[in-house]
């Protein structure tokens, strides 16, 4: 028997205080001692202003693990009662074994429950909503949340890059700078957390019933534009970092997240937004006046006026002032971004009952994306 779902808390965690542009190296450090050539650059286009880092500034230290993370956008939800399913989403978890979930379940300190981790990038996040809504919906779970977490700060500090530094000296002394495309990826990322309730009937003044979840990949016609752990090779195939050595993967510093920009500008839009939501425009029956809330989750401001573009090439031109991102004060927290940003939303009062919302979250890994529709009761 399917029934319906019901959003009824949000959550986000944010570690530390709020790091401006002009603090962020001295946070992560400067790799082979060389300010960046491309930061000044990228943070002029990505329009954020503030973002935060789970970094003791004094020590340079971590102070947080990733699953801690997640777990205090949970508690951030309150009093919430029993829960039956935990679904955790991250792209870059504490360890490779065990799930990531499993270590959030163990921070909480629940009783048995049902857990699930979900892997992937920027729509791990919604895949762990989806698993949670259908947990609900398929009637296996009372209530069920959902959680996104990022520590990105962790592999982006100076040190991590410091072998490859070494290694490439001689290039170094013409190009200071990483390639750009890891080195931009260090001005794009930041840390946080957040989290939902999803239930099988309203129980706050201000619920969201969930009324669908659509996820899609384009994999099947693009390569991966987005990737980390791993070498790309020139036919566009990844050789994952089991088949290097240590040595190896050191020395071109492997496991940073690094990613094809040209890939991703010539791709992005069409292979996540236009085409994607051309289908869910049909099969929903939706237009511009069936929207008053649409969360876009985008890494920059530089895209803005292309996903504006791509919603009318879909069929759904919706105005501006209907468009919601707090990219500019939270930063880009990758799979958590969307919960963040819902929460900031949720919160905020202005969601009045019979809104209809459209989160979209696109993910450049290997192109997938992620539309979810929810109207307030």
């Amino acid at each position: 028997m399917v029934g319906e779902v019901f959003l009824t808390r949000t959550a986000a965690y944010l570690p530390l205080t709020p790091v401006d542009n002009e603090d962020m190296e001295a946070v992560l450090g400067k790799v082979g001692g060389r300010p960046s050539r491309s930061r000044r650059i990228v943070l002029r286009g990505n329009g954020i202003r503030r973002r935060h880092y789970a970094i003791d500034r004094a020590t340079g230290r971590t102070v947080m693990s990733n699953a801690e993370l997640a777990a205090a956008a949970v508690r951030g939800l309150g009093e919430i009662g029993a829960v039956d399913c935990l679904a955790a989403a991250t792209s870059r978890p504490d360890q490779l074994m065990p799930g990531h979930a499993v270590m959030v379940h163990g921070e909480l300190g629940w009783p048995r429950m049902e857990v699930a981790s979900l892997a992937g990038i920027c729509v791990a996040g919604a895949a762990a909503f989806k698993y949670a809504w259908l947990a609900v919906r398929g009637g296996s779970a009372r209530r069920a949340v959902a959680v996104a977490s990022e520590l990105a700060s962790a592999a982006m500090r100076a040190a991590n890059f410091e072998a490859e530094s070494e290694h490439k000296v001689a290039a170094l002394a013409e190009h200071p700078e990483i390639a750009f495309e890891k080195d931009f990826l260090r001005w794009m990322l930041s840390d946080g957390a957040g989290a939902v309730v999803l239930e099988e009937r309203p129980s706050t003044p201000l619920s969201l019933r969930v009324d669908w979840v659509e996820m899609s990949s384009a994999a099947h016609e693009l390569p991966a534009c987005m990737y980390s752990g791993a070498q790309k090779n020139a036919d566009g195939s990844l050789t994952g970092w089991q088949h290097f050595s240590a040595r190896e993967c050191a020395e071109r510093s492997m496991l940073a997240v690094q990613q094809d920009v040209r890939l991703l500008n010539d791709n992005v839009i069409r292979a996540t937004l236009v085409e994607p939501l051309a289908e869910i425009v049909a099969k929903y029956r939706l237009n511009e006046q069936s929207i008053d809330w649409f969360l876009p989750h985008y890494s920059s401001n530089y895209f803005i006026e292309q996903l504006a573009a791509g919603l009318t090439a879909a069929g759904l031109e919706i105005p501006r002032q209907r468009w919601f991102s707090n990219l500019a004060e939270k930063g880009n927290t990758g799979s958590a971004s969307p919960y963040i940003m819902l929460d900031e939303l949720f919160r905020s009062g202005r969601i009045q009952k019979g809104h209809r919302i459209l989160m979209y979250i696109p993910e450049s890994g290997r192109f997938s994306t992620a539309f979810i529709g929810m109207e307030a009761v």
